[in-house]
């Protein structure tokens, strides 16, 4: 794996250290599904990073059609997983030990394993994400599951923040559909007749949030003249076990991010490590 770049004491500090959360950051996690939260990581090791992201991120693309040929999913960002096992630089912050922490007290769970991670680099003139709830892709016997969303840069609604539909990790509809303009219109149509809060303010630098598997959210279109470049890892709880896939994109998923695994046994491939544990 390439290393570019050399991690510096101060970064490995910030990667490594607690961020103390309160009972009612918790509480707010876990009743509207998602917290959004401020000063996570120092604007240092996001530019650190940033860089090393971004080569990766144009060095492994392969979709170059014109904007206006894409299908709305490719207008939405250009995506790249598993990062982690392309760069050592990467994965350092892909593993870090606050984070995962971070996401083990939200759930309330002992430990957390990493699922995948993914680059999602909004062009500029990029279109919409579609509404949609992650876990319909995932093949795990838990609702222990959540996603960091890791902005490289301030977010400002003009790069198309991501958005959460408060609460909706409690209802069952839309589960069904896969992102889509499909799942744009019919769960857009849900959540107004639920009358869910919508929260798409504004991210600022070193702020991050994590939402659970099955959390509603969508972004906004890119209008701006940049790129809205964002990292992510996905959380699984230590110990689930591997569901019986129920879609296509499941069986995809268990073949990509769970090699080996068998239905029915704990998550515990090579690309699964225990990345936090009380």
């Amino acid at each position: 794996m390439a290393t570019t770049l050399e991690m510096s004491p101060q970064i490995a500090e910030d990667l490594a250290a607690v961020y103390p959360l309160s009972a009612g950051q918790i509480a707010h996690f876990r009743s509207q599904g998602y917290i959004k939260l401020k000063d996570v990581l120092k604007p240092e090791t996001l530019d650190h990073y940033a860089a090393e992201i971004t080569t990766q991120v144009f060095r492994l693309n392969n979709l170059t059609k014109p904007m206006s040929e894409r299908t709305t999913y490719e207008k939405a960002f250009l995506q790249i997983m598993n990062l982690w096992t392309k760069s050592d630089v990467v994965k350092e912050l892909a593993f870090s030990r606050k984070l995962a922490r971070i996401a083990a007290e939200l759930m309330g769970v002992d430990g957390v394993r990493m699922y995948h991670d993914q680059a999602l680099y909004k062009e500029p003139g990029g279109g919409i994400t579609p509404w949609h709830a992650d876990q319909f892709y995932w093949p795990v016997a838990t609702d222990h599951t959540c996603t960091v969303w890791i902005p490289l840069q301030e977010t400002p609604i003009e790069l198309g923040p991501l958005a959460f539909s408060a609460t909706s990790h409690r209802f069952n509809f839309g589960r069904d559909l896969e992102i889509s303009d499909e799942s744009e219109k019919k769960i857009s149509r849900l959540l107004l007749e639920k009358g869910l809060p919508l929260d798409e303010a504004r991210f600022d630098l070193g702020e991050v949030s994590f939402h659970y598997g099955w959390t509603f959210h969508r972004a906004a279109a890119n209008v701006s003249d940049r790129p809205r470049k964002v990292m992510t890892m996905i959380y699984i709880e230590d110990g689930c076990r591997l569901l019986q896939p129920r879609n296509k994109p499941q069986e995809n998923d268990w073949n990509s991010w769970m090699p080996g695994a068998k239905v029915g046994e704990v998550i515990a491939s090579p690309l699964n490590p225990v990345l936090y544990h009380d």
